[in-house]
């Protein structure tokens, strides 16, 4: 290869296949604040017509922290057992070869297909005292339906596939030789999957933790049916925030779903802290 050959294909590396710097963040800015920004802001400004004291009334209204509690409580109990049940279907999707294998990975991406509400009528017929399931499970004292435990259940359903898809491209690229140059040392299968794969895996893990809980914390359609949506017990704040506004409580509403929105961030934020320390310890 000749200096002009050479140069050129330098010249061609360097070509950006998108536009500068300046475009594409004024495009990303922009399609941020459309998407963002704006209702987060409209969410803001619909909260000023309610005086601090009235603000403070509505939020921390007994009825109005009993569904926060539901919220977050379930959604974080899904969240964490889909992150185990999402390490052990992504393992097998990776590690393995069985018949079906591409019907059983397909599968996977069901409930971001299904409509959520189909899904929650679906769980109410099976988990139901009458139900296929429920009515196997009533006998032995377990209620699933109508109970912070279906909730649970219906938060999980949405939220398996984030975990799984998130930790699946990450153990497909994971390095193999260490854990042979691990049993070639001596290391048992747990010592190996704890000192070499874990840390790899901890960040994606984390992120799919993120994600779930989030998608929980918001999620109505799967809920609202299994719940039973008893006040104090399994009302979640998304239907908390539908019954106010269908009596006119535009402002009450508002400051129910401003401070799920400040409890939301609040633990994305220390969700991030803690994927960036996992990416530091792990390097």
């Amino acid at each position: 290869m000749n200096v002009t050959t050479k140069a050129a294909a330098r010249t061609v590396s360097r070509r950006k296949l998108l536009p500068g710097f300046g475009i594409t963040m004024g495009f990303s800015v922009l399609y941020l604040s459309l998407v963002v920004l704006l209702p987060l802001s409209a969410l803001l400004f619909n909260s000023t017509g309610l005086s601090w004291a009235k603000f403070w009334d509505v939020a921390t209204d007994a009825r109005v922290l009993a569904s926060y509690r539901v919220s977050l409580s379930t959604a974080g109990a899904a969240a964490l057992i889909n992150v185990f049940l999402g390490l052990l279907l992504a393992w097998v999707l990776v590690r393995y070869e069985f018949p079906g294998k591409r019907i059983f990975d397909a599968l996977i991406d069901l409930p971001f297909a299904l409509p959520t509400a189909v899904a929650g009528v679906s769980l109410t017929a099976l988990y139901s005292q009458n139900g296929w399931i429920g009515s196997l499970l009533t006998p032995l004292g377990f209620k699933v339906a109508f109970t912070p435990l279906g909730i649970t259940l219906a938060l999980m359903f949405i939220g398996i596939p984030f975990v799984v898809r998130t930790v699946q491209p990450v153990l497909e690229d994971l390095d193999r030789d260490m854990e042979e140059a691990a049993a070639t040392l001596g290391a048992g299968r747990g010592r190996t999957f704890l000192r070499i794969v874990l840390p790899e895996l901890l960040p994606p893990l984390l992120t799919g933790f993120a994600l779930a809980f989030a998608r929980g914390i918001g999620e109505y359609g799967s809920v609202v049916f299994i719940s039973g949506n008893m006040p104090m017990r399994t009302e979640i704040a998304p239907l908390l925030i539908m019954s106010k506004l269908e009596q006119f409580d535009y402002a009450g509403a508002t400051a129910v779903a401003l401070i799920l929105l400040l409890l939301s961030f609040l633990m994305l934020l220390v969700i991030n802290s803690l994927q960036h320390w996992a990416r530091r310890s792990s390097r």
